[in-house]
């Protein structure tokens, strides 16, 4: 068997992690190492780095750098590299380089991780080892004399690379990323009291027609009467235009106990004043109690009074109160419900159509400020039906 070959053989026993044959040398198993012209020991044939070292050091280095890659992309190194023959440490790179970087800013990163480990493997190749083969991993020296006897030569199978030792350590495992399946956006919509779309569909039964639009509407049972009662057919008969004349007031309860209904709320004006036929949609705030004092916009940066508010209320304008009424606390407070009583009063003497809606369910109200306001008002909960209701009550049909 050759030397070639059978330097070849012993890298990849090595490689595979199995244990490497002595070297033997032509002259027995007592023979001394070949001694060449200068006078030092001639280094064996079998290439004197360890693959599954040299891996490893790349892949630590590698992970502290923030390089995605866990044991599943080690093992894949040490296969590929005994397939594709990665029998030198540049051919140990060039696996590593294809099967870990996937950007030219991580190929960037891997040749400067590779250059300073292999500077430092190059470093500690050259250092001297320690004498016999069972000898422990030398201690860190002083610097070398240049004058001094250089040390004998070992056979490399003796030797124990440092950093090997320096980075003994568990493995970093990292799972492998893998997203949740998601069907859509109806499984999280049914933690949603009240849709957008029912609400559009809602303010559509809040009516109050009024036929006193453009006369163009063609009055088709009218034109036939006329003409059969005249015995000749002379004009068309048209009828006026019917009109959507309700006039809503929004009261909105914005911030506190409020703030997880934000959405809702925001849904709910947008619905009235967007998407609907409603004549005129006409929205105030409030802080928690519903009293005397309102605000223009929902940040309540500009107050107006109540009785302000209400200038322009009258018998047929429709009045919805959107708020939890102390549900969420759970417990009663009489200062609220004093004052909610007063500013309830003062609607009521200008318009009946009126109606709560809550957005907390029924069962919070017991115990709590909402019971006792829902004895002053026709409160619903937030839902479909709910809503509904409120319409039918707006309407003057609850």
């Amino acid at each position: 068997m050759s030397g070639r070959f059978s330097s070849l053989l012993d890298a990849l026993r090595r490689f595979f992690g199995l244990a490497p044959r002595a070297t033997t040398a032509t002259s027995g198993p007592g023979a001394p190492p070949t001694v060449g012209r200068a006078g030092s020991p001639t280094p064996p044939d079998e290439p004197a780095f360890d693959p599954h070292a040299l891996a490893l050091a790349l892949f630590t280095r590698l992970q502290r750098s923030g390089f995605n890659i866990g044991v599943a992309e080690l093992l894949a190194l040490r296969r590929r590299g005994g397939r594709l023959g990665a029998a030198t440490p540049d051919d140990l790179c060039g696996v590593a380089r294809l099967l870990w970087c996937n950007s030219r800013q991580e190929q960037a990163e891997f040749d400067l991780q590779w250059q300073t480990l292999a500077a430092y493997w190059a470093d500690h190749r050259t250092a001297p080892p320690t004498s016999g083969p069972g000898a422990a991993p030398p201690a860190p020296a002083p610097a070398r004399d240049p004058e001094a006897a250089p040390a004998a030569y070992a056979p490399p199978e003796s030797r124990v690379l440092p950093e090997r030792h320096a980075e003994l350590a568990a493995l970093p495992v990292r799972a492998p990323f893998t997203p949740a399946p998601v069907s859509g956006d109806d499984g999280l919509q049914t933690y949603w009291p009240l849709s957008r779309r029912d609400m559009v569909y809602a303010w559509r039964y809040l009516r109050r027609p009024v036929a006193d639009g453009p006369a163009d509407v063609l009055d088709v049972a009218a034109t036939v009467a006329r003409t059969a009662r005249q015995g000749f057919y002379l004009a068309p008969v048209y009828h006026r235009r019917v009109r959507n004349h309700a006039h809503l007031l929004l009261l909105v309860d914005q911030g506190g106990s409020m703030t997880p209904f934000h959405r809702f709320t925001r849904d709910l004006v947008e619905t009235a004043q967007q998407e609907s036929t409603l004549e005129q949609v006409v929205v105030y705030y409030f802080h928690n109690i519903f009293d005397n004092r309102l605000f223009v916009d929902p940040h309540r940066t500009e107050a107006i009074h109540l009785d302000a508010a209400l200038a322009e209320c009258d018998g047929e304008t429709s009045v919805l109160l959107v708020s939890d009424a102390g549900a969420a606390s759970g417990r009663r407070d009489r200062e609220r419900i004093r004052l909610t009583a007063l500013a309830l009063a003062e609607l009521k003497s200008r318009t009946t159509l009126l109606a709560w809606l809550n957005p907390m369910p029924r069962e919070r109200w017991r115990n709590s400020s909402a019971q006792m306001i829902a004895s002053l008002a026709p409160m619903q909960p937030m839902h479909a039906d709910g809503l509904s209701n409120a319409i039918d009550q707006l309407r003057g049909q609850g």
